[in-house]
Parts: structure tokens; sequence; C-alpha cells
């Protein structure tokens, strides 16, 4: 199978799948208990939510591997656990999807803040991505997206870590905005310009953004990003803005919708187009079939 760099070289568009913490949530999973224990307790759940983004015609599947860093699993008192729960992530995908299908491992942030900001010095950031970004590798995924980032210098870390692990990995990067007066930053002050400068000398192949924005800011965030960058752009959108509705986030967004604005993204020339909170296989199927339409234009 070619990888994602040499798809994307090849002209195609790949398609991501959406939300992982939705699903988990829609399948009663606490909001405020450790989302990857679940890979501990109910890899079937796992199996479901991947067949039902690869049965939709994601060309990529995630892991939920999101907070399993030993550092933001600590929060839970499970980063002994962390190979476990990498691993076990890792399995269930793999033999869920097909081997055209691109398994991608989601690294997030490690929940800490680096100094001077916080406790954390570069030196154990570095190292608890190093943990566990060799267990995703050992175990056979086709890619890493080191997603909903803030802190630029913590992306740098992640980055730095996976190269350390292999230097033939895909590596995705993808920071999440807030649309301000002054453009879009990060709430740790980084905007697309710095993001996409940082990035890609620090060794990210495909970078861009996800969380945070609707599609349509979405849409913006692209072509600022191609106004600085030649690199493949990824976005994943959320399905809007939450509305806390009966104690739970509900988001407005419909697959029409998005799939509707999916042409836009498609336009700017956007490599990988996937969904985030608030976005189900519902979503991902309204946009396959956008994807396909204009790829049969």
């Amino acid at each position: 199978m070619k990888d994602v760099r040499q798809r994307i070289e090849s002209a195609e568009i790949l398609l991501s799948d959406g939300a992982m913490g939705t699903m988990l949530i829609e399948r009663g999973v606490n909001i405020d208990q450790c989302f990857e224990a679940v890979n501990l307790t109910q890899p079937d759940v796992l199996e479901e939510i991947a067949r039902l983004y690869f049965n939709a015609g994601s060309n990529i599947v995630h892991t939920n591997t999101f907070g399993a860093s030993p550092l933001k699993l600590a929060m839970y008192s499970l980063e002994d656990k962390c190979e476990e729960i990498n691993r076990n992530a890792v399995r269930v995908v793999k033999c869920t999807v097909d081997d055209e299908t691109i398994v991608s491992a989601s690294v997030g942030p490690s929940g800490r803040l680096l100094k001077p900001y916080g406790d954390v010095e570069p030196e154990d950031m570095l190292v608890n991505y190093q943990k566990q970004i060799e267990i995703l590798v050992e175990s056979g995924v086709d890619m890493l997206t080191v997603e909903t980032m803030t802190d630029i210098e913590e992306a740098k870390l992640a980055i730095k870590g996976a190269r350390s692990i292999s230097d033939s990995i895909p590596i995705a990067v993808t920071m999440t905005y807030d649309s301000t007066p002054r453009g879009f930053y990060t709430i740790m002050g980084v905007n697309i310009k710095t993001a996409v400068r940082e990035l890609e000398k620090t060794g990210a192949d495909i970078i861009g953004s996800n969380c945070g924005n609707g599609i349509e800011k979405m849409i913006d965030i692209a072509r600022e990003y191609g106004e600085y960058s030649s690199s493949p752009l990824i976005i994943q959108s959320n399905a809007g803005l939450p509305e806390i509705i009966d104690n739970r986030a509900t988001y407005h967004e419909t697959p029409q919708f998005m799939a509707e604005k999916t042409k836009e993204l498609l336009q700017i020339g956007v490599a990988i187009i996937g969904g985030c909170c608030g976005t189900t296989p519902e979503h991902i199927a309204a946009m396959r079939k956008v994807l396909d339409s204009w790829l049969t234009r």
C-alpha cells in the first residue's frame, strides 16, 4: 500500500474519519472518565466505531489514543497501562479496516504546560511523546496525527519525539485556533504563519487544523494556510460550536451542511478532509458522496 504521502502526491484526496469522543459518549462513556480506558474494558465499542467510519467511506481511521501519553494518563492514575492502552487501540482498528485504509494514531496534548507557563521541562515532554509513539509505531500504525495542539513548542516536541523513533513515518500536525479581532490564534498565542514555519521546519509532513471551529471558519483557516505553505493540508472541522442542552454538548451543523461546505475545501486544495467534535459516520458518509462526485467530474 502506498503511504499517505505517496497517495497525496498521486493527487488522491483522502477522507478521514470523524469524532471519537462524541461516539463514545453516545455509547454511554462518561465525559468525566478517561476515554482511553475504554481500550482496556470495551474493545467491542472501539471496533464498532472503527467499522462505522470505515463503512462510511473513510480512507483514514484513527486510533483511540488521543489522551494516551503517560503524562495525560497519569491524570487518571493509568500511566502504568500506557503500553496496553495504546497497543489495544491499534490492534482493534487494524483488525477492523481493510489493507487500503490508513490507520493513523491520534496523539493529543499532554494536558500539562511547559515551563515557564507550567511545571514540565521540555526534556520530560519529549520523553512523554517518545514513550507513547514508540508503542504506536511498534504496533504498526501507518501514520501519526498530532492534533488539537495550541502550544507550538509542545507540538514541536511531539514531532521530535516521533522522529527520534522513526525517520520515515508520516506525521500530520493540526493546531486549534480561535477567531480573534487580529485573526486566528491558538489560546497560547500562535498564529497560522508561525505554526506553518515552525511545523515545517521541525519535520511535519502534513499540516493544518482541527477542532475549535465549524466548517465555515475552517475554510478561512485553510485559505490562510495556503498563503504560507505548500505542504499538504489537513482540515478536520467540528460540527459547529457546541450548545449545552440537558447537560450534553449538542452540535448543530448537519451532515448535509458540512458536505456542501466540503466543496470549498476541495476548491482550496485540501488534501485530507475529516471531522472533529460532533461529527459522526453520517457526516463522513455525506462528505464521501461529495468527494466522489468531485473526483468524477
